[in-house]
C-alpha cells in the first residue's frame, strides 16, 4: 500500500468500522451475536461482494492470535472474582475433560458419518470443541441468569482456548504426517503448558497490579495503557517459556480486572472498546478469507458436523464433567440442559480452522469452510433461544442486585486517593447516614451527586440507591475504607467493623 493509497483504505475502513458499530443495535434487538453482523460485512467486501480480495491465510491466524489476546483480555478485566470463585473448579474441568470429551466424540462422528481420516476426523474434534469468549460475554451477559450460571460459562469460555490450542496443534502435526506422540507424553506437555501459563499469568496479574497501586500515573489514560501492556506481555512471557500464552492473557486480566487498581472503570472502558475492535477486526478479516461460492457445497458437512457437537458431544462433556462434583459445587439438571445447550462457537473455532491451512495439511480449506458455516448456522439457531430456554427452565433470578462499584483514583504526590463510590439498586448503603458508615480517621466523605446536583454532605446526611459519592482517604488507609464501604453495602450500618492496626 502507497501513500497516495492510503485515503481510500481509511475511507473503506472508516466505513466498515462505523456499520459495525452501527450494527451493535440491531445485535441488542434480536439477541444475534454481534460477530456474524461482523462476518456479514467481510463477505460483503470481499471477493464475492465489493471484490477485495484476501487470501493470505497466515496472515488472518496472526491477527487472529492478535485478536483473541485483546478478547480474553478484556473477559478477564470485566469478570467479578466473586461470580466466578465457587464455580471455578466445575469450569476448570468443563474446559480441559470437557474439551476432550467433545473432541473424541465429534471425531468419531466425522470419522463415521464423513469418512474422513482420524487423525483430521478429531482435528475437527479439536477445532470445533472450544466454545467463545466473544459471543459468551456479548450474548449471555444480556441474559439474565443466576450469578453461579455465569460465572461457570464466562470461566470456561476464557479457560478452554489454552487446551483446545493445544490439542489443534498437536493433532495438525499427526494430520500433515508426523508420528503420533505417546499419550502420556502429549498429556504431560498438555500439563507443563497449563501449568507455565497459569503462573505466569496470575504472577504477573499481581505483580502488576503491585506496581500499578504505588505508582501514581499523570493521566487516567496511562492506566489502560499499563493493564493492556501486561495482559499482551503475559501471553508473550508464557509463549516463550513454552506455555499457554492465552491462558496467562485470560488469568493476568482476571488478577487484574479484581485488584481494585486506580481508575478502574477508565481502563475496563478502554479493555472493552479494545475487544469491540478485536471483534470486528477479527471477524470481517475471515468474512474477506472466506470464498462465499465455496460455502453451499459444505453445508451438508457442517450440519453434521453441528448436529453431532451440539446434541450429543456438548451434552455428554458437560456431564462427564460437572455430575461428580458434589454439594454447592453441584449442578442441577436445569443447569446441566442450559449449559450443554448454552456452548456458543464463534471467533475461536475459525481461528484455529486457519492453523492446519497454514501448515499445508492436505484438505484443510474444506476444514475452514465447514467451520464457518457451523458457527454461522448453529449460532443464529442458538444464541435467540438463550433467553427463552433460561425462562422455561426457571433459572432467570426473580429479583437482581447491584454491587457496590467503586473507583479508586490517585492524587498524583498528596499519599491520598479518591474512591469514588456508586451506590447500587441493592446496596445497603441506601438510608445510610454519613457518620454511620465510622471510615477510619484521615477519611472523610466530600462530595455527594444526586439526581444532577452535587452537594457536601453532613455527618446526618442519608445516602440514596443512585448517589455517587466521594471519599478523600490517605493512601496506607484506602483498602480499610474500601472494606468497610463494601461491608456497609452488603450487610447495613450494623455490619462488624475491624479497625486496622494501630489504628
Amino acid at each position: 500500500m502507497t501513500v497516495e493509497e492510503l485515503s481510500g483504505v481509511l475511507l473503506l475502513s472508516s466505513a466498515v468500522l462505523l456499520l459495525a458499530v452501527l450494527a451493535v443495535r440491531l445485535s441488542a434487538r434480536t439477541g444475534l451475536p454481534s460477530l456474524l453482523l461482523y462476518l456479514g460485512l467481510g463477505l460483503l467486501i470481499g471477493e464475492d461482494g465489493l471484490g477485495v480480495l484476501f487470501s493470505d491465510a497466515e496472515l488472518a491466524q496472526v491477527l487472529g492470535y492478535g485478536a483473541l489476546i485483546l478478547i480474553l483480555a478484556e473477559g478477564g478485566l470485566t469478570t467479578s472474582w466473586g461470580t466466578i470463585r465457587g464455580v471455578l473448579a466445575p469450569a476448570a474441568v468443563l474446559s480441559t475433560v470437557g474439551t476432550a470429551v467433545s473432541t473424541a466424540v465429534v471425531g468419531a462422528g466425522a470419522h463415521l458419518l464423513l469418512g474422513t481420516s482420524w487423525p483430521v476426523s478429531l482435528l475437527i474434534g479439536a477445532v470445533v470443541s472450544s466454545t467463545d469468549a466473544a459471543a459468551v460475554f456479548s450474548v449471555l451477559r444480556s441474559v439474565p441468569l443466576p450469578r453461579r450460571l455465569t460465572g461457570m460459562l464466562e470461566a470456561e469460555s476464557g479457560l478452554n482456548d489454552a487446551p483446545v490450542v493445544i490439542a489443534v496443534l498437536t493433532l495438525t502435526e499427526v494430520a500433515g504426517g508426523g508420528a503420533v506422540p505417546p499419550w502420556w507424553a502429549a498429556a504431560g506437555e498438555a500439563v507443563l503448558q497449563l501449568a507455565v501459563g497459569t503462573a505466569v499469568g496470575v504472577g504477573g496479574g499481581f505483580a502488576g497490579a503491585w506496581l500499578l497501586r504505588r505508582t501514581a500515573l499523570p493521566s487516567s489514560g496511562l492506566y489502560p495503557v499499563a493493564v493492556l501492556a501486561l495482559t499482551v506481555g503475559a501471553f508473550a512471557g508464557a509463549d516463550l517459556l513454552g506455555g499457554s500464552g492465552f491462558l496467562a492473557t485470560y488469568l493476568c486480566a482476571l488478577v487484574l480486572g479484581n485488584s481494585r487498581l486506580p481508575h478502574r472503570h477508565t481502563t475496563r472502558g478502554v479493555a472493552e472498546s479494545a475487544g469491540w475492535l478485536a471483534q470486528i477486526g477479527l471477524f470481517v478479516a475471515l468474512g474477506l478469507l472466506a470464498s462465499p461460492s465455496r460455502l453451499p457445497g459444505v453445508v451438508g458437512d457442517a450440519l453434521i458436523v453441528g448436529l453431532v457437537l451440539t446434541v450429543l458431544a456438548r451434552p455428554l462433556s458437560v456431564l462427564v464433567s460437572l455430575l461428580p462434583f458434589r454439594g454447592a459445587q453441584r449442578s442441577s439438571a436445569a443447569e446441566l440442559a442450559f449449559l450443554s445447550w448454552a456452548g456458543l462457537r464463534g471467533a475461536v473455532p475459525v481461528v484455529l480452522a486457519t492453523v492446519p491451512a497454514v501448515a499445508g495439511v492436505p484438505g484443510t480449506e474444506r476444514l475452514f469452510d465447514v467451520v464457518l458455516v457451523l458457527v454461522v448456522v448453529f449460532t443464529l439457531v442458538q444464541a435467540p433461544t438463550l433467553q427463552p430456554l433460561a425462562r422455561a427452565l426457571r433459572l432467570v433470578p426473580t429479583a437482581t442486585t447491584a454491587e457496590l462499584d467503586v473507583e479508586v483514583s490517585p492524587l498524583g504526590t498528596l499519599s491520598a486517593d479518591v474512591v469514588r463510590v456508586r451506590v447500587g439498586d441493592g446496596s445497603h448503603l441506601h438510608g445510610v447516614e454519613v457518620f454511620e458508615l465510622r471510615l477510619p480517621p484521615g477519611a472523610n466523605v466530600t462530595l455527594v451527586a444526586r439526581d444532577g446536583t452535587t452537594f457536601v454532605p453532613g455527618p446526618r446526611t442519608a445516602l440514596r440507591r443512585g448517589d455517587e459519592v466521594l471519599v478523600v482517604t490517605g493512601t496506607a488507609e484506602r483498602a480499610v475504607v474500601e472494606e468497610r464501604l463494601q461491608q456497609v453495602s452488603r450487610h447495613g450500618k450494623l455490619a462488624d467493623w475491624r479497625r486496622p492496626p494501630n489504628s
